[in-house]
């Protein structure tokens, strides 16, 4: 075995900068566990001179689930004490929006929970902290100003499910309530969320109507000419003429509703609740009929390509259906991971997990 690991250590160095963290990791856990052992014996000042609180925080930020977890199995008090702005440890996972944490925290039980009841030295209760602003380093991970916006809104709303309705009543020292204090705090993010929204709008919107415009044309010129005795295409009993047909009939009208989405959109009158789910669910409309708009313009034009080359270069015709699904392939590589990013945002995710304890 020690002769493999040599081989795999001096042929793969990957594995061995593998093992080289995972041991690292490992000794890093044991050394908190003699830590954490030790700190009950500790009193309120030497836990203040060795910096408990300050490292406690610096978990929660980079959110170290591990040492979180360990510290509460070792010295479960750690829940109840507050650092010097008051907020317990589930306080400053609301402040840095680590729900993982949070989560974890609040599955504890019905005891656990009450700490939830507290408020800071500026007399915030944990509503007003759900309020205020998230840390940059978390708004980064989100695509686009209206999704953030969107973030934070999902965030005050699940903090209000689960806080005494008189906390929304409550105010702090600068005699704000929470959701006063959510609209001074996003005043900015709200207008950067209604510009990028209304931009990306307005991008899809042309595009949308250049496809509408294209496909209400080529209903009337169709591929191969008219009949000029019937009256009737050309090519009428051809199955790719069927195609051609149904494609751009199809694409008419998924980009006709994309127009008027995105219409919808550009006329939205931006208030706060509208970034929770309106916005993003005509985004998501819009984009999905755009998309779908897209792929049937060239499904049609690779039908029409091949009804007009089929008599004499029908090979022809297999090269230019390919190259038609590179606009196809650039919009999935652009657009795509948006869509699928609002999707999962506005209906699959949900930032706290229902307590089996809760009611």
């Amino acid at each position: 075995m020690n002769f493999i690991w040599k081989l795999t250590k001096r042929f793969v160095p990957e594995f061995k900068h593998i093992h080289d963290a995972k041991l690292q990791h490992d000794q890093a856990v044991e050394l908190l566990n003699c830590i954490f052992i030790e700190i009950p014996k500790l009193s309120k000042q030497q836990l203040e001179t060795i910096g408990l609180d300050k490292a406690i925080y610096d978990a929660i930020k980079h959110g170290m689930f591990e040492f979180i977890d360990e510290i509460i199995e070792l010295y479960p008090e750690i829940l109840w004490r507050k650092d010097k702005k008051g907020r317990t440890l589930f306080a400053n996972a609301i402040v840095l929006r680590q729900e993982k944490i949070f989560n974890h925290v609040f599955r504890l039980g019905e005891k656990q929970r009450l700490t939830l009841l507290r408020h800071d030295i500026f007399r915030n209760n944990f509503l007003h902290l759900a309020a205020k602003l998230s840390p940059p380093s978390r708004l980064d991970h989100i695509s686009g100003a209206a999704l953030q916006m969107q973030r934070e809104l999902q965030w005050f709303k699940e903090l209000r499910r689960i806080l005494p309705p008189k906390f929304e009543e409550e105010l702090n020292e600068n005699n704000r309530t929470p959701a006063s204090l959510f609209s001074h705090e996003h005043k900015e993010l709200m207008k950067e969320g209604e510009k990028w929204m209304k931009n990306n709008a307005a991008s899809c919107m042309v595009v949308a109507t250049l496809i509408s415009a294209v496909m209400f044309t080529s209903a009337f010129t169709v591929p191969g000419g008219i009949d000029e005795k019937t009256g009737s295409p050309i090519f009428l009993r051809s199955n790719a003429f069927l195609v051609f047909v149904i494609a751009n009939s199809l694409s008419l009208f998924s980009s006709s509703t994309s127009v008027l989405v995105f219409l919808g959109v550009l006329t939205s009158h931006y208030a706060e609740k509208d970034f929770l789910q309106s916005l993003p669910a005509k985004s998501i409309l819009g984009l999905f009929t755009l998309f779908f708009s897209i792929v049937n313009m060239m499904v049609a034009f690779g039908s029409a390509i091949f009804i007009t080359l089929q008599e004499r270069l029908a090979w022809v015709s297999i090269p230019v259906i390919i190259l038609s699904t590179v606009p196809i392939a650039f919009f999935t590589l652009l657009q795509f991971p948006l869509l699928i990013e609002m999707l999962v945002s506005t209906y699959c995710c949900r930032i706290f997990d229902k307590s089996p304890n809760q009611t």
